[in-house]
């Protein structure tokens, strides 16, 4: 499947920042591999979008804040289960920056995610409660955007949930999943292939688009 890039499509790059690159505190495996693609995929579309992870310090979804817990366990939270992570990505931190290498100057958004304290969010659309919404539907909306296509880290969280979310909300929806990678936690990047395939999203390589 090609796909061919309209005026009504966006390109949604999720998380390129250096605490999810190689020598961050959650570094991705090989992350920093997809900065080339990415800049490639955001010279084709004239609409970008960029997601940046913003969390204050002491995050409740950050490991460190429960006393005998270590990362990537899972503890219940009042919306559900919850993985819980290295501090990464807090406000106004080198971390928090975007990778170096990311050239899309013409991107026309910034959307800042995950900066409540008590809620983690995965994807772009909506917190981790599922309900509460972050504004970019609504953004999408009001610029007569229908079609989202995604890149960036982890492919397996913030890239899978923001792409079921893209799809709740009547999106159109592609993921570039070359453009990818992923954490891999328990077995996470099959189950992330196999919801983003009960939903009919396609995952296609970057050379199949534009």
């Amino acid at each position: 499947m090609r796909h061919a890039i309209a005026d009504t499509d966006v390109l949604l790059v999720v998380d390129v920042q250096n605490d999810f690159c190689p020598g961050g505190r959650l570094a991705v495996p090989r992350g920093d591999e997809v900065v080339g693609l990415v800049n490639r995929l955001g010279s084709l579309f004239q609409n970008v979008v960029l997601t940046q992870d913003w969390h204050p310090p002491g995050h409740r979804s950050f490991a460190s804040t429960h006393p005998g817990k270590q990362p990537y366990e899972t503890v219940a939270f009042p919306y559900g289960p919850q993985v819980l992570w290295p501090d990464h990505c807090v406000q106004g931190s080198p971390g928090a920056q975007f990778h170096p290498g990311l050239d899309i100057p013409h991107a026309e958004l910034v959307l800042r995610k995950g900066y409540r304290r008590d809620i983690d969010s995965y994807s772009t659309f909506y917190e981790n409660d599922h309900t509460t919404p972050t504004g970019l539907a609504g953004y999408l909306r009001e610029r007569g955007l229908t079609r989202v296509v995604l890149a960036g880290l982890a492919f397996d969280f913030c890239v899978r949930y923001s792409a079921e979310d893209a799809h709740r909300c009547g999106f159109g929806v592609t993921v570039v999943e070359d453009a990818c990678r992923g954490i891999d936690v328990a077995g996470s990047m099959d189950a992330a292939r196999q919801a983003l395939a009960r939903l009919s999203i396609p995952c296609l390589a970057a050379e199949a688009v534009g």
